[in-house]
């Protein structure tokens, strides 16, 4: 199973971007993030006439997650009940092919100072809740999607450039770790061990083409999982050419059952 996560930063702008990759990447999981899109306005349509059945939890402003599968989609769960008040839809679960997959588009916290960033914390805090009371660490389940946080150092392009900043805060790297201790494992860097593997470029000052990035888009899987993945790629082509995302997409080949 190829399964991959997207934060498309505007759904009605990067349409034909994403038809276009899901023809060539043949995604049977697609997990998007920032679809900025209402429920009432996704295009169901256009990811059928593709093959995949999609669910959406979104409110048309910046915010929005959902998943596309051609391997079923089941058992839909959405949001975080009173989080989603004050941060908006970011949170769509799924049942695809013998996996329970999350999208999660987690709050970026702004800056320390700000009351966002313990919000942030604090959402991290409920999704670590959310998977402990609904799946299971022996079962098939992937978390994907865009955390708003570098795991580690080797994860930005330099770490000075990011003192007193969020994404790097040890606060969220905590939150981030606690997460993984239910039993998720961060299998993209368990395959590749470099660092500056980036999955978000700035728009501004050609930070794409300087490579001055940050990995913060992120599959985490549990090891049943893990253990079946053979292959994942960041592919930086889908961040090029016309009206690009600011991420690119990150994808893992597993083996389910």
């Amino acid at each position: 199973m190829r399964i991959a996560t997207w934060n498309v930063n505007s759904l009605p702008a990067r349409l034909f971007r994403i038809e276009e990759w899901i023809q060539y990447a043949q995604p049977d999981v697609l997990c998007m993030q920032e679809t900025k899109l209402a429920d009432a306005a996704f295009p169901h349509g256009a990811f059928a006439t593709l093959g995949y059945e999609t669910a959406h939890h979104g409110d048309g402003r910046w915010n929005g997650v959902a998943i596309a599968s051609r391997v079923g989609l089941a058992e839909v769960s959405t949001g975080m009940g009173s989080l989603d008040d004050a941060q908006g839809p970011r949170l769509i679960a799924a049942d695809c092919g013998g996996v329970r997959v999350l999208s999660v588009y987690v709050p970026n916290g702004r800056s320390l100072d700000s009351e966002h960033y313990p919000a942030k914390l604090a959402w991290l805090a409920r999704l670590r809740a959310v998977v402990e009371e609904s799946a299971a660490p022996d079962r098939p389940v992937a978390v994907c999607g865009d955390f708003n946080v570098a795991p580690e150092d080797r994860d930005v392009w330099d770490p000075s450039k990011f003192q007193g900043a969020t994404h790097v805060s040890q606060p969220e790297r905590e939150a981030l770790a606690d997460l993984e201790k239910w039993g998720l494992v961060d299998v993209f860097r368990r395959l590749y061990d470099d660092g500056k593997l980036f999955s978000w470029w700035d728009y501004r000052a050609g930070s794409f083409h300087k490579h001055q990035g940050m990995r913060i888009d992120l599959i985490l899987v549990t090891e049943v999982l893990a253990r079946g993945t053979t292959y994942g790629l960041i592919d930086r082509n889908a961040r090029k050419g016309q009206k690009p995302s600011d991420h690119a997409p990150v994808l893992i080949d597993t083996v389910v059952g």
